[in-house]
């Protein structure tokens, strides 16, 4: 039997996966859907972050096992992604964490329709438990988008945010159209901070 080919997204649309470091680039991202779980409070610590991001793997999984059964079609999970924000935009600034909110959210191939996302939903709930009330699976639009790719500590990204901000964008007359977006190309449990891989993206638009 032939083995099935593995989609790769990363490989298969390197324009929102290959970045790179030394400046801001300018992509059109197109609509996909994402498993999502939103919450709010310090990623450290706080015991909602970490039953989301059990939640979107152990779906995510889920659904490439039976899309490879059922469908016939093999794919390599997704990086995990999240937007973030604050209510009040100088505590996300100054990385007061535990007033932070957020999405967190792995990509999911567009022939993973609706019954195949709550039938995965399902079967991790049987290890779980009862599931983050906005776990969900959605489309998601941000199109327009400056990103770079930062390396080193999650915590070193300000002086990067703050050209984007202050310089970058002013410079080409765009404003902001989303929130703060991060797509995590290492594992976190396994990599030195000084050796972390993330994509800062911002959703942008001309200012009025």
């Amino acid at each position: 039997m032939t083995p099935l080919a593995k989609i790769d997204f990363k490989k298969a649309l390197p324009n929102l996966y290959t970045v790179p470091r030394d400046r801001f680039v300018s992509v059109d991202i197109p609509a996909m859907q994402f498993v999502m779980v939103d919450g709010a409070g310090d990623p450290n610590t706080a015991p909602a972050y970490q039953k989301a991001i059990e939640w979107l793997y152990s779906t995510s999984y889920a659904m490439k096992f039976a899309a490879k059964a059922v469908l016939k079609k093999d794919y390599a999970v997704p990086p995990l992604e999240g937007l973030w924000w604050a209510d009040d935009p100088a505590d996300f600034v100054a990385r007061r964490k535990d007033r932070w909110r957020w999405t967190m959210m792995i990509m999911a191939p567009e022939f993973i329709d609706r019954p195949l996302f709550e039938a995965a939903a399902d079967k991790s709930g049987k290890k779980l438990g009862a599931p983050p009330a906005s776990l969900r699976l959605e489309r998601f639009d941000e199109g327009r988008s400056l990103q770079i790719l930062h390396v080193g500590s999650y915590d070193d990204e300000g002086p990067t945010l703050a050209r984007l901000h202050d310089e970058e964008m002013p410079s080409q007359g765009l404003t902001f159209a989303g929130h703060h977006h991060e797509i995590y190309l290492s594992d976190a449990r396994r990599t030195d901070p000084a050796k972390l891989k993330t994509i800062l993206r911002q959703p942008v638009k001309p200012k009025p």
